[in-house]
């Protein structure tokens, strides 16, 4: 008798336990609340143009303007046509040194021989020769302020340990950081065949540069410099930007024949209520060394005040908490660990709207960081931004019990 009531007991415990999980089942994941605050921009580099404004004039073969901090692709021409970059070029040399040095393979104190190789760079140049043994942060220096082909090649051997085998690195790198229409076959720029780029693949590579490598980045904005014993009137940095735009702090110039006048600049300013917002513009093949200025100069005022940034959600704030199964916790929280941003023609940051899409169940484990779910912002109909939404905190795998509750809820579902 005793048995058959404690049967009837746990029969009825287990009913009750059921419906209790059947009714959380049937409960309605709550709604995000968006960020209050407004500010600047977000849709990716790989994305197209985000807006709806006349299109801008541009004296230059191709062009692109980035939102660095929103992430987001504002205005292009021809970006994915193949250019030559000429001494763009050097903004690969400068990450694999930079890379080398953060990782202990050489130092910015280390004296690196000046070969024959070197030395006999057409172009720019630093004016060093192989009596000289040139510490690493100078050659830099000679690299990037006087975009020196020789201070260039010298890094190169001394990282490489030739030219050839650094090339190779190079080409590696590009691959690796998503550069698919890029081919090096220097490490200087000059004119060579096949050696070719793109303003999205320069973007790619200008933004990890900043990104990977933010203690180098100041070397970008150093206006003059030379090494000592060389002609003082190769002091200059070729971005004349450096010398007109407090604003702008970097990055590259470059010019051949083939090639035109170049520049990849970037401005970081400040605005109330979004702090400092950064802007990337690539301005290639253009008439000469001012107009690539001037370009450059009206692509970088034009993306800070056609558009504003707006802050959809706040870093680590979860923009859904959908249901989990099978798992320790009843939701898991969805979000970004930045700042999740958008940029949008000014004046229009009523028409945005935003829909989250993700696989539906859910089932833990879910670790932390794992990309679930993606944040689908548009303008109107107009999509601007498809943003990856990840765990903000795990989800372990529930025990035993747990599992078999839920195999039997997502059954009855």
């Amino acid at each position: 008798m005793h048995r058959t009531l404690r049967s009837v007991a746990a029969t009825l415990l287990a009913l009750s336990c059921l419906a209790c999980f059947v009714a959380r089942a049937q409960t309605p994941a709550p709604l995000p609340t968006p960020a209050a605050s407004a500010a600047s921009a977000a849709t990716a580099p790989d994305s197209g143009p985000a807006q709806a404004l006349p299109p801008l004039e541009i004296a230059a073969r191709s062009y692109l303007l980035v939102d660095i901090t929103a992430n987001q692709v504002l205005a292009g021409k021809d970006i994915d046509t193949p250019v030559e970059p000429a001494s763009l070029t050097k903004l690969m040399t400068a990450y694999l040194v930079f890379d080398a040095i953060k990782s202990r393979k050489i130092a910015l104190t280390q004296r690196l021989p000046v070969s024959e190789r070197a030395w006999k760079m057409p172009g720019s140049r630093m004016f060093i020769d192989p009596k000289m043994q040139v510490a690493v942060e100078d050659l830099i220096k000679g690299m990037i302020v006087q975009s020196g082909n020789d201070a260039t090649v010298a890094l190169a051997e001394g990282v490489g340990g030739s030219v050839e085998r650094f090339v190779q690195l190079m080409n590696d790198q590009a691959r690796a950081l998503g550069m698919k229409s890029t081919r090096y076959a220097n490490p200087e720029g000059l004119t060579a065949p096949g050696h070719l780029t793109t303003a999205r693949d320069l973007s790619i590579l200008a933004t990890r540069l900043m990104q990977d490598f933010p203690e180098f980045v100041g070397y970008y904005a150093i206006k003059k410099y030379r090494y000592p014993g060389t002609p003082a009137a190769n002091d200059t940095n070729r971005n004349l930007l450096l010398l007109r735009d407090p604003s702008v702090d970097g990055l590259k110039t470059g010019h051949t024949e083939a090639a035109g006048y170049c520049l990849v600049a970037t401005a970081k300013r400040d605005f109330p209520n979004v702090g400092s917002r950064r802007m990337l513009s690539i301005v290639l093949g253009a008439a000469n060394e001012n107009a690539r200025a001037n370009e450059s100069q009206k692509l970088l005022n034009w993306g800070y005040t056609a558009f504003e940034v707006v802050k959809l959600f706040e870093a680590n704030q979860a923009v859904v908490s959908p249901e989990v199964w099978k798992g320790t916790q009843p939701r898991a929280k969805l979000g970004q660990p930045r700042p999740i941003l958008v940029a949008v023609p000014a004046g229009s940051a009523s028409r945005i709207k935003t829909h989250v899409a993700r696989p539906d169940p859910l089932v833990a484990p879910l670790a932390r960081g794992q990309a679930i779910a993606t944040l689908k912002v548009s303008l109107g109909d107009q999509p601007l931004l498809d943003h990856p939404l990840v765990v903000l905190e795990p989800v372990p795998q529930a025990g035993v019990m747990g599992r078999a509750w839920d195999a039997i809820r997502l059954w009855i579902r």
